[in-house]
């Protein structure tokens, strides 16, 4: 699970300076209170990892045994389960169909671990089903790769020249455009994936009581870096869309 989105702001000249310096400090306050939710947001989330990372998981099992068995169950074939470096860098690859588990999570017995490796055997499954805005996402991700090198150069020629060449602007603020649907379509792939996990883990009865409470607190809050990513992603483009329709005024 990857939480990653850049702030982008490029503030635009204007003929009226007392509008341009208040439209100016409303982007900041607004952008800075998208950062102090992004940062509160990842400090509970580390916070509650570390927590449910130290409550032993009653049946013993290890986050790739844990993948092994609900991928097993689940009727998925050909998906390896792999460890990979970092801490909370868990995901799972459909190029090559590799559950990659962080060490943490690969090698432990606890109640984080058994999240997380659901979690991303709840992608496996999607890719399995053909589970649609896995697909749609999955599609997006060439389109997206383009635009995010490119992006924020195109965004800034295009202020710079937007009284000029207005289309430059606009061309940028497509590719945006698409980085922030890549950002909502990844909503329901997360929160459906996390639905599987549970749901599995709660009718195997790997988590019970306060496991599976712990558990499912534990994925609500990394579901959350994604909903103010998006909403982040959001904010971003519509400022943009406000500089190219103002610029005439």
């Amino acid at each position: 699970m990857h939480n990653r989105y850049v702030f982008c702001l490029l503030l635009p000249d204007s003929d009226n300076a007392v509008n341009n310096f208040v439209t100016t400090m409303e982007i900041f306050i607004i952008f800075g209170v998208f950062m102090l939710l992004s940062w509160m947001v990842s400090s509970r989330l580390k916070s509650r990892f570390a927590k449910y990372s130290r409550m032993p998981l009653r049946s013993g099992l290890t986050g790739r045994e844990i993948s092994e068995k609900m991928l097993r169950e689940s009727g998925v074939e050909n998906v390896r389960v792999i460890s990979t470096p970092g801490r909370l860098t868990d995901h799972y690859n459909p190029l090559d169909r590799t559950v990659n588990l962080s060490p943490g999570v690969y090698n432990g017995r606890n109640v984080a671990a058994a999240a997380v490796a659901a979690h991303e055997c709840g992608h496996a499954v999607q890719h399995a089903q053909a589970y649609a805005f896995l697909q749609l996402r999955s599609a997006l991700v060439p389109v997206i790769s383009v635009s995010s090198r490119y992006m924020q150069w195109v965004l800034l020629a295009g202020i710079l020249t937007v009284e000029a060449f207005p289309g430059i602007l606009l061309a940028g603020i497509v590719m945006f455009a698409a980085t922030t649907l890549f950002s909502f379509v990844t909503l329901p792939v997360e929160f459906d994936a996390t639905r599987r996990a549970l749901a599995w883990l709660t009718d195997t009865g790997l988590t019970v009581g306060e496991e599976y409470s712990s558990a499912k607190d534990a994925l609500k809050w990394a579901a959350l870096t994604y909903v103010v990513a998006a909403l982040a992603s959001l904010a971003t483009l519509a400022y943009y869309i406000m500089i190219f329709l103002g610029r005439r005024n």
